[in-house]
C-alpha cells in the first residue's frame, strides 16, 4: 500500500490526538497495549509448551531411549544375539542392554520406592543425562563388585543420604527356603548423587553396574530390556519393525510414544488449546482498533469532507485511515515480540519473584516434572504468531477505512 506525500501527513497527524480527541486516543492506545501484551502472551506460552515438551522427551529418551525391547516377566535370556542384531540394524544409533526393577529402599527407618536400574558401566559414565548431571560423589567408583551406587538427588533429600552413606535396597524376589521366599536385603555405599531434571526419576532412581544388578535380582545372566536409540525419534516404530517381527514371542518393542503415550498426548492437547484461547486474546484487541478508528472516521468527517472536496480520492481516504490501524497494530507486534522475548530470557526469575510474593511453590517440581521452567522458541510458531496478528490488525481497518471513504462532503459540509 503506496502513500503520496499528504497521505502521509494526514495518517501521522490522525495517530497523535486532536482536540477533544483524548479519549480516542486513549482507546487507540489500549488497542496498541492489548496487541503487545497478546502477541507476547502467545509467544511466552507456546516457547514454554515447546520448551516443555522438549525437555521431557530429551529427558525420557536420555534415560529409556528412542525404544525398548523388553522381554516378557521382566527377564530377557539369550540377550546377546538380540543386542548385535540391533546394533546391526539401519537407522539405529546406538543399543544397549540394562535392568531396570521396581524394589524399595529405606535408611534409618525412612521407606521410599526406588527403580533399580542396572547399566553396564560403559553406558553409565557415557550417559550424559547421568553425568552430566552429578551433584556430589564419582561415578568413576561404579566398579563391579565394588557394591556402590549412584542415586538422585531427591531421594538422597527424601532418605537423608549423602556420598558415602548406606542404602538398604530391599527385593521380595528373594531365595527360597523351607519356611517360605526370604527377601533379598543388602546395603550398598552411595558414591555418587546426581539430578536429571525430572522429578519423578530424581526421586526413584538407584544406578548401579549391571553385575551388581543381575547378582542382586538372581537374574543370572539375563537382562531385563535392551535400549535402542535411532536417527529420527518419530520413525522409531518404522526402523525397528524388522527386529519387533524377529522376536515375537520373546519379546516386545515398546517406543517412546506407547512408553508416554498419555503425558505427550496431553501436551499436544494443551498446546493446542492454550494457543486458541491466547488468539482470542489478540482478536480482542484488532476489535478495540475497530472501535477506535470508527471513532476516530466520525470525529474527522468534516475533516475527511474537505479533503474530498479538495481533490482526494476515496481510495486515498481508505489509505490513510488502514495506515493509521495497521500503524497501531504494527507497534504493538513489535513491542508484544520485545516484551515476550525479554519475558523469556527472565522468565525463571519472573517465576521466583512471584514465589517470594506470594509466599507459595508456583513450580512445584512434584506437580511440574521439571524442577525448572523451560522455554524453546520456535521461530516459526513466531512469524505464525506475527502474520495472526497482521491479518487480524488488517482485517479490523477495512470496515472504518471504507466507511470513511463513503463520506458524503455535501452532506457533511452543507450547513457549514
Amino acid at each position: 500500500m503506496i502513500l503520496s506525500r499528504y497521505e502521509r501527513m494526514i495518517a501521522r497527524r490522525y495517530l497523535l490526538p486532536g482536540k477533544g480527541e483524548g479519549f480516542i486516543f486513549l482507546v487507540a492506545g489500549i488497542s496498541l497495549v492489548a496487541v503487545m501484551l497478546g502477541v507476547a502472551a502467545l509467544i511466552i506460552v507456546m516457547s514454554v509448551m515447546n520448551g516443555f515438551r522438549a525437555e521431557l522427551f530429551d529427558k525420557v529418551t536420555g534415560l529409556n531411549g528412542h525404544a525398548v525391547i523388553q522381554g516378557y516377566g521382566g527377564r530377557l535370556e539369550n540377550w546377546q544375539p538380540i543386542l548385535e542384531e540391533a546394533r546391526r540394524t539401519p537407522g539405529v544409533t546406538s543399543a544397549s542392554a540394562l535392568i531396570e526393577q521396581p524394589l524399595m529402599a529405606s535408611n534409618q527407618g525412612r521407606v521410599e520406592a526406588i527403580l533399580l536400574r542396572g547399566m553396564p558401566r560403559a553406558d553409565i559414565l557415557g550417559s550424559p543425562t547421568i553425568s552430566q548431571g552429578v551433584l556430589a560423589g564419582s561415578l568413576g567408583d561404579l566398579q563391579p563388585g565394588s557394591n556402590n551406587v549412584a542415586i538422585g538427588s531427591r531421594l538422597a533429600e527424601l532418605l537423608g543420604l549423602s556420598v558415602g552413606s548406606s542404602i538398604t535396597i530391599i527385593s521380595p524376589q528373594g531365595r527360597t527356603t523351607p519356611f517360605g521366599t526370604v527377601p533379598r536385603i543388602v546395603d550398598y555405599n552411595v558414591s555418587a548423587i546426581f539430578e536429571v531434571g525430572l522429578y519423578e526419576f530424581d526421586r526413584a532412581f538407584v544406578v548401579m553396574p549391571m553385575e551388581e544388578a543381575q547378582n542382586f535380582l538372581l537374574m543370572g545372566d539375563a537382562v531385563g530390556m535392551i535400549e535402542v536409540d535411532t536417527v529420527d525419534a518419530d520413525r522409531v516404530q518404522e526402523i525397528l519393525a524388522p527386529i519387533a517381527a524377529n522376536v515375537a514371542g520373546r519379546a516386545v518393542v515398546n517406543d517412546w510414544r506407547s512408553m508416554n503415550s498419555a503425558l505427550f498426548e496431553a501436551l499436544q492437547v494443551e498446546r493446542v488449546v492454550m494457543f486458541v484461547v491466547l488468539s482470542i486474546i489478540v482478536l480482542v484487541a484488532a476489535f478495540n482498533i475497530l472501535s477506535a478508528l470508527v471513532m476516530l472516521v466520525r470525529a474527522k468527517r468534516r475533516d475527511i469532507a474537505i479533503l474530498r472536496t479538495m481533490g482526494a480520492t476515496r481510495a486515498g481516504v481508505v489509505k490513510v485511515f488502514m495506515t493509521v490501524g495497521i500503524t497501531i497494530g504494527v507497534l504493538g507486534i513489535i513491542a508484544g515480540f520485545i516484551l515476550g522475548m525479554v519475558g523469556l530470557e527472565y522468565r525463571q526469575a519472573i517465576v521466583n519473584f512471584f514465589q517470594r510474593l506470594s509466599g507459595r511453590n508456583l513450580w512445584d517440581p512434584t506437580v511440574r516434572f521439571l524442577t525448572e521452567l523451560p522455554s524453546k522458541t520456535d521461530p516459526v510458531e513466531v512469524v505464525a504468531i506475527v502474520l495472526i496478528a497482521l491479518v487480524l490488525t488488517f482485517l479490523a481497518t477495512i470496515f472504518p477505512a471504507w466507511r470513511a471513504s463513503k463520506t458524503d462532503p455535501v452532506q457533511v459540509l452543507r450547513y457549514e
